[in-house]
């Protein structure tokens, strides 16, 4: 696998990263292992997590993992602080001393005394800018984050914060932007990604199967066991099942039939190889979710088949054409 290295850091991840939301809720422990195992096999280092998933289970199956499914050392750990689960509602809470208590909180859920990268996991207008990064300071301070990034940060929040942490004394600077992005949801594009480029900071993609619907599977209906389907994250799906998302999904599964492969491996490879981006994070429930998105390491999209999909995805054109959206 290929490894990029995370903004104009010297820390290198590979280019596929492995998420964990659906641990604890839909994958188990041994479900897990296996994933954890395969992609670690295939050259994988990159392993996502935050600690509102599955309230913390994930984080909690992911530290019985290291150092025996796999070697700790073998893995970029990364997790997110901010938000939490509480009476079925999330929470967000980006206080200094939110944020520090939950990277505790995580690190004995990790069983580990460290985290390779740190990230706030969303931007709240109730805490001072200075005050996040305060805490990220101190996270590296004492050593319990090698790197620290943030999430879901649009351009100029991206900017306002790696402009507070450009001049850090002990090296706390902004490393990483982890946002979504697919064909589906272009919207950092705009903004984040030359916000990005010009502050040196890397763009860790989530969901760039447009929350599975870019596999292709609800062309045709629901599946059963789909998120869709789902009670809990039906609702996260939804709003890709349209008009305007249907013709992109047309437009890939057109693609892949032509280049001899699957659309989640067009739809993976565009946001991979996306100039600024420096690794995609796909949400595997199971080991052969997760074998489909390794088979993308083989694919390369003809540079007339990228801009086919630029173009049939390009929002402008969606908006200009009064299509649903």
């Amino acid at each position: 696998m290929e490894y990029r290295h995370l903004g104009r850091s010297g820390l290198a991840v590979s280019r596929l990263g492995l998420g964990t939301m659906t641990w604890g809720v839909d994958t188990d422990t041994d479900e897990a292992a296996q994933i954890l195992a395969a992609f670690c096999d295939a050259g994988g280092t990159l392993v996502d997590t935050a600690a509102v998933y599955g309230d913390g289970k994930a984080e909690a199956i992911l530290g019985e993992l290291l150092g025996g499914t796999v070697p700790r050392e073998d893995v970029v750990l990364a997790t997110k602080a901010g938000i939490s689960h509480r009476n079925g509602h999330n929470l967000l809470d980006t206080s200094r001393r939110a944020l520090l208590d939950s990277l505790d909180a995580s690190l004995t859920r990790l069983g580990t005394d460290h985290v390779d990268l740190w990230q706030v996991h969303v931007y709240s207008s109730a805490t001072p800018a200075a005050e996040v990064m305060s805490a990220l300071e101190q996270a590296v301070a004492s050593g319990r984050a090698r790197y620290v990034g943030v999430s879901n940060y649009g351009g100029w929040q991206l900017a306002q914060a790696a402009t507070l942490q450009q001049n850090s004394a002990i090296g706390a600077q902004i490393v990483s932007d982890q946002v979504e992005y697919s064909l589906l949801n272009r919207n950092v594009e705009s903004e984040v990604l030359p916000a990005a480029h010009a502050l040196g900071v890397g763009v860790l993609a989530w969901s760039p199967l447009g929350r599975g619907v870019l596999t292709g599977k609800y062309r045709t209906g629901t599946p059963v066991d789909s998120r869709a389907a789902s009670s809990r994250f039906g609702g996260f799906v939804e709003g890709y099942l349209n008009p305007t998302a249907r013709a992109v999904v047309d437009a890939v599964a057109t693609a892949a039939s032509g280049l001899g492969c699957s659309p989640l491996e067009v739809a993976l490879s565009w946001v991979r190889d996306h100039a600024g981006v420096t690794a995609a994070i796909v949400g595997a429930r199971t080991r052969n979710q997760l074998q489909a998105s390794l088979n993308a390491e083989g694919v390369t999209l003809p540079a007339e088949i990228r801009a086919a999909l630029d173009d049939v995805s390009d929002p402008r054109r969606a908006a200009g054409a009064g299509v649903e959206q």
